[in-house]
């Protein structure tokens, strides 16, 4: 019997050894350092390298464990304190299908990778390779247009709004499923602008195509909001903004003897440049079903008192008939502070699709609705926003005075963009509910 017993307790000690053992091993493997062949590579391929490659917007490259690891630390730092990726609205409102936002589990990895020393690991644990086609987020363009000449931007002074007006070519309508607008020289480039002018329209009429020219803006009794932009936007820039690629079955359209219209602000940095910026487009491989339009609601009558550190701007669009919203593209500038969107429905029910607390102009998102929504006739697109004019903003030109809507960075602007989608055989002017708005388009 004490035999016996013997045997049974040492079976269970060693049970109890190999489970120890086990667990120890177990716990090595939870607890090992991250490595940036097996762990690190895969968050930057999802989230960071669509900007963090040459000729996109970021300042360095991550497709590489050499181009990144220097950066170990400035990396840890920025997703703990979700500074990166930038994506600025409230997760209380909207699903959006861009959201650039780390899961914890991601943010933990980075921290875990740089506080370990930053390792590499082995080779064979890299993912396959993202295919980029550098130079463009749309894949390789079916057609470029380029400024007829280079543009040179000073290295210092005050360059008004340049436009020039490409001609297409087309002899027959082109649907535009992807586009993008890129310039050369970054630095030096506020935003930049391409419409579609069609071959009826009165904008710029008499203007010679293929020439720099400036379109000044003036204030009368009649029209003294100046802010009203054209309606035909193909595809903009600026730092943040994406291209333009729709789903397929949309598209934007592109009439037969249209002209590109480009607007461009260029902003000089101290150093002499010429800009060469090129415009991209694929063309939809089939007929589509819906055309998207990029419209916006503005205000340009505001005036911000000097030192005011919350002043309140609104603007609004109703809708003139069923369409679907897909798309939302907050603008200001230096002194902008919040901005939101809200869909009130002919019914007096009322809904936020978009509220973004902190707004920052250096980075200028879109934002792209997961689903789109289904706005009945007379809904209104309703854009609030607030501005900082005090002492207290870092990016403030000059709390001392008022500002109001201007072209330029020091000035400001209130602009509430969306994407609206509607099937391709609907009049253009029936998306506008006042007869103003209809005039406008009428009369570009």
């Amino acid at each position: 019997m004490v035999e016996l017993i013997i045997t049974i307790m040492s079976i269970r000690f060693r049970s109890l050894v190999t489970l120890a053992s086990l667990a120890v091993a177990v716990s090595a493997a939870t607890n090992q350092t991250p490595t940036f062949t097996r762990d690190v590579m895969p968050i930057l391929q999802k989230e960071c390298q669509g900007c963090h490659r040459p000729g996109e917007a970021a300042p360095f490259s991550m497709l590489s464990y050499e181009q990144t690891r220097p950066w170990a630390a400035a990396m840890k730092q920025a997703v703990k304190t979700r500074k990166m990726p930038p994506w600025f609205a409230d997760p209380r409102y909207g699903s959006f299908t861009n959201g650039k936002l780390l899961t914890q589990a991601e943010i933990d990895t980075i921290v875990a990778w740089a506080d370990g020393g930053a390792p590499k690991g082995a080779e064979k644990d890299l993912p396959p390779s993202v295919n980029y086609v550098e130079g463009w987020q749309i894949g390789k363009p079916d057609l470029t247009f380029k400024l007829p000449k280079p543009y040179a931007v000073p290295g210092s002074g005050v360059v008004d709004y340049q436009h020039v007006i490409v001609p297409t070519g087309f002899t027959e309508d082109r649907w535009v499923q992807a586009a993008e607008v890129r310039p050369t020289e970054r630095a030096v480039v506020h935003h930049i602008i391409a419409f579609v002018r069609e071959p009826k329209s009165n904008w710029f009429r008499g203007m010679k195509p293929g020439e720099f020219f400036v379109a000044p803006q003036v204030k009368t009794e009649e029209e003294p909001d100046t802010s009203s932009l054209p309606s035909d936007f193909l595809v903009g820039y600026a730092p943040g903004q994406p291209a333009e690629i729709l789903k397929p079955g949309q598209a934007k359209l592109i009439k037969a003897g249209s002209d590109i219209v480009f607007q461009v602000h260029y902003t000089p940095n101290g150093k002499p440049v010429m800009d060469e910026t090129e415009l991209g487009i694929v063309f939809a491989k089939e007929p589509p079903k819906e055309r998207v339009l990029t419209l916006s609601a503005t205000n340009g009558t505001f005036k911000i008192p000097p030192g005011d550190p919350n002043y309140a701007v609104e603007a609004s669009f109703a809708v003139g008939t069923e369409v679907k919203l897909s798309g939302l593209h907050p603008h200001m500038h230096g002194r902008g502070k919040d901005f939101e969107y809200r869909i009130v429905y002919p019914n007096g029910e009322s809904r936020i699709l978009l509220s973004v607390p902190h707004y920052n102009w250096h980075w200028q998102n879109w934002y792209t609705l997961e689903e789109p929504i289904v706005l009945p006739k007379g809904t209104k697109i309703e854009c609030r926003a607030h501005f900082d004019n005090s002492a207290n903003n870092p990016d403030n030109a000059d709390p001392t005075k008022a500002v109001i809507w201007g072209e330029q960075s020091w000035d400001e602007m209130m602009v509430g963009f969306f994407n609206l989608v509607f099937d391709i055989k609907t009049p253009v002017q029936n998306l506008w509910l006042d007869k103003k708005g209809k005039a406008e388009i009428a009369s570009r």
